[in-house]
């Protein structure tokens, strides 16, 4: 495990901060678009970066959970994160780069990739094989030594406040969680005052509980894509001192869910930024999920699937002022 962690972490780190973008916002999973005869698009992977950059979205994470992370080749992995990155070059929005994989010289290939390509950060959820925190620990130490980009955690399961200040204290480059573990919004706490604040926690489970997350000091979100534009509007609002006009245009994505039975890639397709057809990968965690907490294969059990020019119908009745990309 060893790989000069804390002096190759710091050499470049020095450099990479120079023209760091800020890792602070809406970040939300980008999916992974796939045509009819389930080839990736890499027009669609681009897209969904250039989505971002118009309307003022922080930043874009891929792939993870709901990206399908697991169902793709390295191939694909490769080929989508150099096509994102590409269609990311002088915008504002921060890229992300997923680099777990079965092994760490997978891994370090993804993340060497990463860097090599102009990622703004990676991100990496736990090996599935660790046995204990001592694993994850001695893992985490080993990917956060590769390069000198700025490294998120995704803590999942059973990960404790004790191992995330751990890693905190042992990996230069780790100052960034996306908390999935146990109550996040009864851990942040903990969290913040044990690292001095310098650990950044960002929410998962769809940004649903944004505004009590900026509240008690979430530094950013990890929404799904299709509203992520009006998310950051939110996010925006509420660090402006505008609470009240930030509850409002939340209320409007929370509004918006419970009339739509739709799924995600649906509006993404309403909204011009999917190709018609585009499908996600059969196995893709949160395949169906939408903002504002849509789940269950994307459909609601009130009333029928939605067609797309229904859709956007819906979309310029209720959302349209908002939408900005």
């Amino acid at each position: 495990m060893g790989l000069g962690l804390a002096g190759l972490a710091l050499s470049h780190g020095a450099r990479a901060a120079a023209t760091a973008k800020p890792l602070r916002g809406l970040f939300p999973i980008g999916f992974t678009p796939f045509t009819p005869d389930d080839k990736i698009d890499l027009e669609g992977m681009a897209a969904q970066v250039k989505f971002s950059n118009r309307g003022g979205v922080h930043g874009f994470v891929w792939p993870q959970n709901a990206s399908g992370w697991n169902t793709m080749s390295e191939k694909e992995r490769l080929d989508g994160a150099e096509a994102a990155l590409s269609a990311g070059k002088g915008g504002k929005t921060a890229i992300v780069i997923g680099v777990q994989g079965p092994d760490v010289d997978t891994v370090t290939r993804y993340a060497k990739h990463a860097e090599k390509l102009g990622a703004d950060a990676i991100i990496s959820l736990p090996p599935s094989n660790a046995s204990d925190d001592k694993a994850v620990l001695a893992y985490y130490q080993e990917v956060g030594s590769i390069t000198g980009l700025p490294f998120f955690a995704q803590a999942v399961g059973n990960f404790s406040v004790d191992l995330l200040v751990q890693m905190y204290k042992t990996i230069p480059t780790f100052r960034y969680v996306k908390d999935e573990s146990g109550n996040p919004l009864e851990r942040i706490s903990e969290i913040r005052e044990r690292t001095g604040d310098q650990l950044k926690v960002f929410s998962g489970g769809g940004a649903n509980a944004m505004i009590v997350e900026m509240e008690k000091g979430f530094s950013g979100h990890c929404p799904y894509m299709d509203l992520a534009d009006v998310f950051a509007s939110a996010f925006d609002l509420f660090h402006k001192g505008q609470k009240r006009e930030a509850f409002d245009m939340f209320g409007r994505i929370q509004a918006f869910a419970s009339i739509t039975p739709v799924s995600s890639v649906d509006i993404m397709i309403a909204r011009g930024v999917f190709k018609p057809g585009t499908k996600l990968r059969t196995g893709a965690a949160a395949a169906g999920a939408g903002s504002g907490g849509r789940g269950g294969g994307g459909a609601r059990a009130r009333g029928q699937q939605m067609s797309i020019e229904e859709i956007r119908k819906e979309l310029d009745a209720y959302l349209k002022p908002y939408l900005k990309a």
